[in-house]
C-alpha cells in the first residue's frame, strides 16, 4: 500500500461549552500505489478533517498515518492538494502559477522547472495559455492550472478536496473525464473528496463511503469497470445499480 490510515479519531474542542466533539472515529483505509480512492457521505461526515489530516495540516488524537511506511507529522513534498477554488496567484500567469509549487520545494533546478512546467501545461490542455493570468481563465482553466500545479511539484499522493464542485455542471463533467485522461498518464496515488456519488463510481477504482458524524467507515466499493473510461458509463445499468447502492448506505445515515 502507498497511504495508510490506521485507527484514526479526530475531536474538535469547543470552548464556549468545555466539550469536545468527535469528528472521526477509528478510519482505517489504505491505498494502493497508483490506486485512484474516492471517499464520499453525508456533509460534516468529516471527509474533508480526514483530508487536511493526512496533508499534516490537522493534529489527530489516535491512529497513525503514514506513506510508504514512514508517519505523517505534518506537511510535506511527498504531498499536494488540489482545493475547491484553485486559489491562483493572481499576478502570475499560467506558467508562473504551475511553476510556483516546485519553487517551494527548492528540490528542481531551474531547467527541470521549466520543462515540467512546459509538459504540465500541455499536459492539461493549456498550451497556447502559458502567459495568461488567472482573470483571463475560466473556472474550469483555472482549476486546470491548479491540478497543473499540483502535479508538477511530483508528490507522491495527490489529494483532492471536491476540486469540481464550484464549476457548472456541464464542465464538471468534462473535467471528470479530462482528470481520468491525465490521471492515466501521470498514475499518481489519489485520495479523492466529492458530495457528487456518480463522481466517485465513474472516476475511481475503489470508493470508501462514510457515515455522519462522527465520521466511520461505513462501506468500502470496488468499481468493476475498466480503464479507460467515458462518461457514457453513467447510463450502465451496473453503474447505476453501484451508485444506488451507495446512495441507499449514505440515506441510512441522513435518516
Amino acid at each position: 500500500m502507498k497511504l495508510a490510515i490506521d485507527h484514526v479519531s479526530k475531536n474538535y474542542r469547543l470552548d464556549r461549552e468545555s466539550r469536545e466533539v468527535p469528528a472521526l472515529v477509528d478510519v482505517s483505509l489504505s491505498v494502493d500505489d497508483g490506486e485512484f480512492m474516492a471517499i464520499v457521505g453525508p456533509s460534516g461526515c468529516g471527509k474533508t478533517s480526514l483530508m487536511s489530516i493526512v496533508a499534516g495540516l490537522l493534529p489527530f488524537e489516535k491512529g497513525t498515518v503514514s506513506i510508504d511506511g514512514n508517519p505523517i507529522q505534518g506537511p510535506g513534498v511527498d504531498r499536494a492538494v488540489v482545493f475547491q477554488h484553485a486559489s491562483l496567484l493572481p499576478w502570475r500567469t499560467v506558467s508562473g502559477n504551475i511553476r510556483y509549487g516546485m519553487e517551494l520545494q527548492r528540490r528542481f533546478d531551474a531547467a527541470t522547472m521549466t520543462e515540467r512546467t512546459e509538459y504540465f501545461t500541455k499536459l492539461v490542455g493549456l498550451g497556447g495559455f502559458e502567459r495568461h493570468y488567472p482573470s483571463e481563465l475560466s473556472g474550469g482553466m483555472q482549476q486546470r492550472t491548479n491540478l497543473a500545479r499540483a502535479l508538477a511539484a511530483d508528490p507522491v499522493v495527490l489529494l483532492m478536496d471536491e476540486p469540481f464542485a464550484a464549476l457548472d455542471a456541464q464542465t464538471r463533467e468534462f473535467m471528470q473525464s479530462e482528470l481520468l485522461k491525465i490521471w492515466a498518464q501521470t498514475r499518481k496515488t489519489v485520495l479523492f473528496i466529492t458530495h457528487q456519488i456518480n463522481e466517485a463510481v465513474y472516476l475511481a477504482d475503489r470508493v470508501a463511503v462514510m457515515s455522519s458524524r462522527p465520521g466511520r467507515l461505513k462501506g468500502l466499493f470496488t468499481i468493476p469497470f475498466g480503464r479507460p473510461r467515458t462518461l457514457a458509463l453513467k447510463r450502465d445499468p451496473k453503474f447505476l445499480e453501484i451508485e444506488d447502492e451507495i446512495w441507499k448506505l449514505i440515506e441510512e445515515e441522513q435518516r
